[in-house]
């Protein structure tokens, strides 16, 4: 409608666990399962009157499409950014296979089946997403900048992304009982000036040396059986056997503190995929290490600063008794020669000097990021196109032999949850290898399937190219995507694949400008992320249970009752799930109500980026506000007005008050709807935008005179602003105020554009309004006065602004100037001495003058 090539495509992430398991409960093929589900989903969106483009419907688990991912596997692969590796990895014992670290929650459970993930090695296919760590961090301040992207997700990014920048420092181990040699540890710290606060050296229970030791440490073993712990968890085990040395001891005397054997243990708040999986516990100046020594610090040690602030007057070190000192500062007495130093001076001292002394030690940056591990040991998802041979190792499959495609599944290989069923089919894992032709195995691990939506994007572009992921031109002509939408929960998974796998593809022939310099290969130039709907839950308010339907009696919606007790049940709004018995059919809804006002009523109950909690009851007033619009347009429709000869708007120069306020209300909804639409999203204004329109709009269809020319141009902007919402409503009501054209389209007509700012002050400055001017309360005089500006009427801030502007307008009258005397300045006239004070209300429809009273 406005005159710009617009692609709206759908398709369908089709592969991964949640459809292979519900294959599996039902005891059919997953395929066979998928594309049932996918048929009736798209039936339930075409119900809902979406425009999508279904000419580039897509599906992942279709071998035209997971041809090309796998190419772009092997494009990785030729790179050295796809390659094998044995690793400690997560297992979900429940799923049977490997998860990514973002694919397991802050507790250690697997995000889709719930179960307490295991920590064993394997040997598994990895992304170097780490290449890319810079441009992933840098590239987000250019998309936060001019609020493309919301700030959180950045921050999740960042967090993610995790660089910090500190010091690599390596403590001597030793074991006391003698079965092993002594050994180092190595620990990153952000805050090496706190090195002499060191009370403690935590590692993390996967620790290589915590792993050695419970194999002789039963307790030690019944500790690491707790795991996960949780998130704020404060436990502890000491490993009595192992003690470290500070290296920063070497700096002071033999009476130092400094200088005492530490402690060493397990701790569940050190996590392995963060520096080197330990921490030099410094509880005078870290709140994490502080509460851990509390609860488990070895009695007479104490817990003592080490840095002071820039303002103290004293250098003594203090004990902590509350609260450590998180900031930098001056170092302590207790520092030796570093005494006095500022915190980067004494780190960068610090570590120069244990570099000296032959400690291992080093200014260094740490990332969180760890490389994206791709492998699954299922068998619904995209085969890794590699062959093993015991001659040649791992060869790429030729792009010829593209797709590698999944066998069938013949009755009984879909084993259940007890591992890949690809294993067990000789016929597919054999093969020959593509360089010596000797008998070689087929790779069964399949791919994440982060990796088929990090790019589906693309190939919505070209959906039916058989020999490119896409043409380059195509993605030259559109990318990045202009609009993307989705759920903030992928900020971390989806979003930051899609980011690293779009950099890499403009390093190829298929995306090489990445969008222009200002773009830098980033994927999404806007992105909106749209909140949950919470659907009405009922529980027991006994025993917290979530009740079903039919537990309910809901023959007073407002007054909910168990149907066993009577009594009245807990009521919230929480998010959709089966298990809370709290979903939406869509379809029933839309049977109900029908698509369009069920739409309208979806985007009016909430701003997109905001929860939003479903309520049928309030889909009336969408109701309402159609009937409203169809009264209109039935009322104007005798003129039988034809498109061929539109009715042109009157002279806006002889418009009435009252039609120049409908014609400056029509332009303000078209320009925040405007707004609404392309710039902020904000989609629930769209339509509260429109109700205001259409209330004003009929009450002056009601008054006498009214202007058929105004009211029909100001009815057809409203039915095309209505239209993205409510399509086939809109389109009924266009056919209806149009009868000599039945045949025509409202989508073939132009979305309304406002008029210049220039001359909405001109017509604003144009209307005139009532101003009752009153004495003491009583009525003086009424005369017309301008209209001001709603910017002006709207802010209490600017009160003593309005009450100037009222009075300048006033003197301007006829009637203004016999009170004033033919004063016209604001100033002058507040400034009289007749009256106490000037009180302006209703935006100047009332002025009140308090004329002092003489005294008897």
């Amino acid at each position: 409608m406005k005159g710009r090539k617009t692609i709206l495509p759908m398709g369908w992430d089709a592969f991964g666990l949640p459809a292979e398991n519900a294959a599996i409960e039902r005891g059919v093929d997953p395929s066979a399962w998928t594309i049932q589900n996918m048929g009736k989903m798209k039936e339930q969106l075409m119900t809902m009157g979406g425009r999508w483009d279904w000419d580039r419907e897509i599906m992942t688990c279709d071998p035209a499409f997971y041809k090309h991912t796998q190419r772009i596997f092997l494009l990785l692969h030729e790179r050295g950014l796809a390659y094998q590796d044995e690793a400690l990895v997560n297992f979900d014992p429940i799923d049977r296979t490997v998860l990514a670290n973002e694919q397991v929650d802050a507790n250690g459970f697997s995000w889709r089946s719930g179960a307490k993930v295991e920590k064993i090695r394997l040997k598994q296919w990895f992304l170097r997403i780490t290449a890319y760590k810079e441009s992933l961090l840098d590239d987000l301040d250019g998309l936060v900048a001019v609020g493309r992207w919301p700030e959180r997700v950045s921050a999740m990014q960042r967090n993610w992304l995790g660089k910090s920048s500190g010091a690599c420092i390596q403590f001597e181990i030793e074991d006391q009982s003698n079965t092993q040699a002594s050994t180092s540890i190595e620990v990153f710290t952000t805050r090496p000036d706190t090195l002499f606060g060191v009370r403690y050296l935590a590692l993390a229970p996967d620790s290589p040396i915590v792993t050695r030791l419970a194999k002789q440490d039963p307790a030690l073993q019944a500790f690491l059986n707790r795991v996960p712990f949780p998130p704020d968890s404060k436990d502890g085990y000491l490993l009595p056997q192992l003690q470290a040395k500070n290296p920063a001891s070497r700096f002071v005397g033999p009476g130092s503190k400094v200088g005492q054997p530490l402690p060493v243990y397990v701790a569940p708040y050190v996590v392995s995929d963060y520096g080197f999986g330990a921490v030099m516990g410094v509880p005078g100046h870290d709140t994490r290490d502080f509460d851990f020594w509390k609860r488990n610090h070895v009695e007479g040690r104490s817990a003592d600063t080490v840095v002071v602030p820039e303002s103290a007057t004293s250098l003594e070190s203090t004990q902590v008794e509350d609260q450590p000192f998180l900031h930098k500062g001056r170092l302590t007495l207790d520092c030796g020669p570093f005494a006095g130093m500022g915190s980067d001076e004494a780190a960068q001292k610090l570590i120069a000097g244990l570099e000296d002394g032959g400690s291992q030690a080093a200014l260094v940056e740490s990332w969180r990021l760890r490389d994206w591990l791709i492998s699954r040991q299922r068998y619904w998802g995209t085969p890794i196109p590699i062959i093993h041979c015991s001659s040649c190792g791992p060869v790429s499959v030729p792009l010829e032999d593209l797709p590698v495609e999944l066998p069938e599944l013949k009755e009984g290989q879909l084993k259940g949850r007890s591992g890949n069923p690809l294993e067990g089919i000789d016929e597919w894992i054999n093969t020959k290898c593509p360089s010596c032709d000797r008998p070689a195995k087929r790779e069964t691990d399949t791919m994440d399937t982060f990796m088929d939506s990090s790019w589906y994007f693309f190939r919505y572009l070209d959906p039916r190219n058989k020999e490119q992921l896409v043409a380059p031109e195509l993605a030259e002509a559109y990318l990045p995507v202009d609009i993307y939408i989705g759920g903030v929960e992928h900020a971390i998974l989806h979003l930051l694949y899609a980011r690293f796998i779009s950099k890499f593809l403009t390093s190829t022939s298929f995306w090489p400008s990445g969008g222009g310099l200002d773009n830098k290969g980033e994927p999404f130039r806007n992105l909106i992320t749209q909140g949950m709907v919470h659907g009405r839950t009922f529980s027991d308010p006994q025993t917290g249970r979530f009740l079903k339907p039919d537990e309910i009696d809901l023959s007073d919606p407002k007054e909910p009752r168990l149907v066993a007790t009577g009594e009245r049940p807990v009521v919230s709004f929480e998010k959709m799930s089966k298990s809370k018995y709290n979903g939406v059919d869509p379809s029933a809804c839309v049977a109900a109500y029908g698509a369009d006002a069920t739409r309208a009523h979806m985007l009016f109950l909430a701003p997109v980026s905001e929860i939003l909690e479903w309520d049928e009851e309030r889909i009336v007033g969408i109701h309402r506000w159609f009937n409203r619009i169809w009264r209109i347009v039935q009322n104007l429709s005798a003129n039988e007005f034809d498109l061929h000869r539109p009715l042109r708007l009157p002279n806006l120069q002889r418009l009435s008050s009252e039609d120049t306020s409908l014609y400056l209300e029509l332009q303000n909804a078209i320009g925040s709807i405007n707004v609404s639409l392309s710039e902020t999203y904000a989609l629930n204004t769209v339509i509260s935008d429109l109700m205001t329109l259409t209330n004003t709009l009929d009450g002056c269809l009601a008054s006498q005179g009214a202007n058929t020319a105004l009211h029909y141009n100001t009815t057809s902007a409203l039915l095309r602003m209505m239209a993205p919402v409510a399509p086939a409503f809109a389109e009924e009501c266009w056919e209806a105020l149009h009868p000599l054209q039945s045949n025509t389209t409202i989508f073939d007509h132009s979305f309304p554009l406002a008029i210049s700012e220039a001359e909405m002050k001109r017509l604003q400055a144009s209307l005139l309004q009532s101003c009752a001017v009153q004495i003491n309360g009583r009525l003086k005089f009424a005369t017309q006065i301008p209209v001001p500006s709603a910017e002006l009427v709207e802010d209490s801030t600017r009160n003593d602004e309005l009450t100037r502007w009222v009075l300048e307008k006033l003197a301007e009258t006829v009637e203004g100037q016999k009170l004033f005397d033919g004063v016209t300045k604001s100033q002058e006239i507040l400034g009289d001495r007749r009256w106490n004070k000037v009180i302006v209300v209703k935006g100047g429809k009332t002025v009140n003058f308090v004329i002092k009273k003489d005294k008897k």
